[in-house]
């Protein structure tokens, strides 16, 4: 005979025949089962629901330039194919939400709260007038940024090792390289004794880049003068006082403005034939004589590692910040034709790119 706990309720239904209570017990530890059971599947459909949310992340993009723009949308494109090879597909379990600012300050800090309010798990931000506001709007979100000039000197970082922070990212580059752009003009136009370098005096990068242009210019024989990018009447009447005196060549410096300005100065350049170095590529598709600068989709790829590593578990305090390790010198040998240039030969070995 077996006798379980539910002897009593056999009892009353089997009419006291212990013969039946072993089935009966059996029946009963079934029908118990079967509650547990239903109970548990009638939570499936939630628990699924919840667990299919928590696959689906969202990140945020805050670019400085324009969205509609070529090189915004190349950047941008190069930076999704990266999360996709690292498993991210947007709209299957990811969501990027992008805005832009077109270099303008003020826009730049509403987009920035916009992006902070709507709560992403992380946040790519283009450029040292990106993650300003972003880190006044948060100190929680994690950033990772791109692109930025000098993020201990603007207070972004507390070192390149241990950020420290919620924030991480890639250097635009180091400031040495503001002494390189002053040589490469000098060597391809070798003529020039005066050099007017625009730049945002409001920022850190801006003072620091013509600091470096400072210190190497005596070396080389070059005076150098600074002009404000900050109006674009300024700037015209600024670049036209300046071709007045012979020998004369521009540097643009990086920074938000430049590339708000830059029609308007690759336009003076041209204009009044001075031999210019810029410091991206795009420069000198557009006009520009030379530029030299970071590889941008190697720098849009490797964000891209960082926002995976993020959303994976990994703090921005514990990533360090990363410099470039190439740099791309471009020559518009169209442009130098105009300007009367004979690139040197030890240039044109060294270019990665020559647009004719």
């Amino acid at each position: 005979m077996i006798i379980s706990r539910g002897s009593d309720a056999c009892s009353r239904e089997t009419g006291g025949d212990f013969r039946y209570w072993p089935y009966c017990d059996i029946a009963m530890r079934r029908r118990d089962f079967m509650k547990i059971f239903s109970g548990a599947a009638a939570g499936w459909p939630i628990a699924a629901g919840a667990q299919q949310r928590e696959r689906m992340r969202r990140i945020g993009v805050l670019m400085n330039i324009s969205a509609d723009g070529s090189d915004a949308q190349g950047n941008l494109a190069v930076f999704l194919q990266a999360l996709q090879q690292l498993g991210w597909t947007e709209g299957r379990n990811v969501q990027i939400e992008t805005r832009s600012a077109a270099g303008d300050a003020a826009e730049i800090r509403r987009r920035a709260a916009e992006l902070v309010a709507s709560a992403p798990d992380v946040i790519l931000s283009t450029g040292n007038a990106g993650v300003r506001p972003l880190l006044q709007e948060t100190g929680i979100i994690p950033i990772v940024f791109n692109n930025v000039v000098d993020p201990i000197g603007a207070g972004f970082v507390a070192t390149m090792a241990r950020p420290g922070g919620n924030a991480t990212g890639f250097l635009q580059f180091e400031y040495a390289l503001s002494g390189k752009w002053l040589e490469l003009l000098k060597e391809i136009a070798p003529r020039v004794t005066q050099v007017a370098v625009l730049r945002d005096p409001a920022v850190t990068s801006g003072i620091g880049q013509f600091a470096v242009i400072q210190s190497v210019a005596p070396l080389i024989g070059v005076d150098v003068s600074a002009i404000s990018l900050h109006d674009a009447s300024e700037i015209d009447r600024a670049v036209t006082a300046f071709a007045r005196s012979p020998n004369g060549g521009l540097i643009l410096t990086a920074s938000a403005l430049s590339i708000v300005h830059r029609e308007l100065i690759i336009a003076l350049a041209a204009q009044y034939k001075l031999p210019a170095v810029y410091p991206r590529r795009y420069f000198a598709a557009s006009g520009g004589l030379i530029s030299y600068g970071h590889d941008f989709a190697a720098q849009y790829r490797a964000a891209a590692g960082y926002v995976d590593r993020i959303l994976k578990g990994e703090k921005p305090a514990d990533l360090p910040v990363q410099a470039p390790t190439k740099y791309e010198l471009v020559i518009n040998l169209k442009t130098a034709k105009t300007l009367g240039l004979d690139i040197p030969a030890r240039a044109f070995a060294r270019a990665d790119e020559v647009i004719e």
